[in-house]
């Protein structure tokens, strides 16, 4: 995040933006409940359960709302 941004939607913002943090949280769900049966701690994850594999943050912007990964906002702010 030591990059200028600038959103790819309205092209002209490039000060105001919401950095999402994400954290994912690994759970087997009861399929005709939605209840949460277990909850899977990093590194203890079961056979068939994928671990998350998406980006850290996200990004939104403040002016128009789009929301996308940072390296698009990032690759639009190197642009003149």
């Amino acid at each position: 995040m030591t990059a200028p941004y600038r959103c790819p939607n309205c092209r002209t913002n490039r000060s105001r933006f919401n950095i999402i943090k994400q954290e994912p949280q690994s759970v087997k769900m009861d399929p005709q409940t939605g209840q949460i049966v277990e909850e899977y701690t990093t590194g203890m994850l079961s056979p068939f359960h994928m671990p998350y594999k998406g980006p850290e943050y996200r990004v939104q912007c403040a002016a128009c709302g789009l929301v996308e990964d940072e390296r698009t906002f990032v690759k639009f702010g190197e642009q003149q």
